[in-house]
């Protein structure tokens, strides 16, 4: 009884050390100001701003490890979304969102 409860509490750390490992996790601070949270959800990382006047919503939705990052990012302003991609280096990610991979805006975000 005492061993299978000290494997299962050592498989539960282990989980847990291998989300939090993931650089991308964490509050953001955007470049209006805002928070953006990244947290694990399903098999990707959701982005949902937490302040501001989007506060609430849903913003993006990506999948990678190691610091680099695929997926789609919406632009809470005009309700549009794009083929986005984060990299983080240090203590900051870069958010890109492109149209059709030409036409591309980003912004770099720093961790709270």
């Amino acid at each position: 009884m005492i061993r299978a409860t000290i494997l299962a509490s050592a498989l539960l750390l282990s989980a847990s050390a291998a989300l939090a490992e993931e650089p991308i996790v964490g509050n953001w601070k955007t470049l209006d100001g805002d928070t953006a949270a990244i947290a694990p959800c399903a098999d990707s990382y959701c982005v949902t701003l937490k302040t501001g006047k989007y506060a609430g919503r849903q913003i993006g939705r990506m999948q990678g490890k190691d610091g680099s990052y695929t997926g789609e990012l919406t632009d809470p302003s005009e309700n549009k979304t794009y083929s986005g991609s984060g990299t983080i280096s240090g203590n900051s990610v870069k958010m890109k969102g492109c149209v059709l991979k030409v036409f591309c805006k980003s912004q770099t975000w720093t961790r709270l």
